[in-house]
C-alpha cells in the first residue's frame, strides 16, 4: 500500500486573488456580445471551464457559434492582468508547508497555457510543485472529477490518500466525485453554507488560515 499523500489545489480563487477580475472580464466579454448577464451570477459559475460557464448562464437555446467569440474576448480582457496577478496571503508557504511534511503538490484547474503561466508565476512555488491538471489535459472540467483525478493521477495516489482544496462549489463536487476529500476556502467568496452543501469537509478563511491550523486539520489526519 502507497504511504504517497497528494495535496490537490484549485488555483484561482483558492492560491490567486482572481476570482473578480474573471467576474469582471467575463462580464464585459458578454456584454461586448450583447448580453446581460448580472455580475452574481457569473460570480457563482467561476470555476467553470469556458465552454460551462457561457453554457449555465445563457442556457442550451443560445447560438453556440457566439461561443468562441465570448471566450476570447475574455481571454484577451482577463489576460491584461497576467503581469499583475496577486497572490492569496501564505499561499506559496503553505504549499512548501505541505511538501515538508511529505506532500505531493499538484494542482487541477480550468485555467490553461498562458494563463496557468502567469497563474503558477503569480504563486511563485514551483520549487514544490510536482504538475498541474489544466483545461487541457481533461475531457469535461469541474464539476466532472476529471481535474481532479487526473490531478491525483500526476502524484500516484488513490482518492484515500488526496485532498483537494478548493473555493468553489464546483471544486467540492468534483472533489465528492472522485473520491478525495474535500476541503474549502472562503477567499473565493463563495458563502461557506455553498461549500457545506456541496460536501466540503473543513471550511477555512484562506489559505493563511489553513497553513495556520495544518496540525489540526484533515491533512494531519491522513499523515
Amino acid at each position: 500500500m502507497t504511504t504517497k499523500r497528494a495535496a490537490i489545489f484549485d488555483v484561482d480563487g483558492t492560491l490567486v486573488d482572481t476570482n473578480h477580475l474573471h467576474v469582471v472580464t467575463w462580464w464585459e466579454a458578454f456584454r461586448q456580445a450583447g448580453h446581460r448577464v448580472p455580475m452574481l451570477e457569473i460570480h457563482r459559475a467561476v470555476g467553470l471551464s469556458g465552454g460551462d460557464l457561457i453554457e449555465h448562464l445563457l442556457g442550451e437555446d443560445r447560438d453556440p457559434e457566439q461561443d468562441e467569440q465570448l471566450t476570447a474576448a475574455h481571454h484577451a480582457l482577463y489576460g491584461t492582468y497576467f503581469d499583475r496577478l496577486p497572490p492569496l496571503g501564505a499561499a506559496g508557504d503553505l504549499l512548501r508547508a505541505l511538501a515538508g511534511r511529505g506532500w505531493e503538490i499538484v494542482l487541477a484547474t480550468s485555467a490553461a497555457d498562458a494563463e496557468l503561466t502567469a497563474l503558477r508565476r503569480a504563486v511563485d512555488a514551483d520549487d514544490v510543485i510536482l504538475g498541474a491538471a489544466s483545461a487541457d489535459d481533461v475531457a469535461d472540467g469541474k464539476p466532472a472529477p476529471g481535474p481532479v483525478e487526473q490531478a491525483r493521477k500526476l502524484a500516484g495516489v488513490p482518492a484515500d490518500r488526496a485532498v483537494f482544496v478548493g473555493d468553489t462549489v464546483w471544486d467540492m463536487m468534483a472533489a465528492v466525485r472522485d473520491g478525495v476529500t474535500p476541503v474549502a476556502v472562503l477567499s473565493g467568496g463563495i458563502p461557506q453554507a455553498d461549500l457545506e452543501s456541496a460536501g466540503a469537509r473543513a471550511v477555512y478563511r484562506d489559505t493563511a488560515d489553513l497553513l495556520a491550523h495544518l496540525d489540526d486539520s484533515v491533512f494531519a489526519d491522513l499523515e
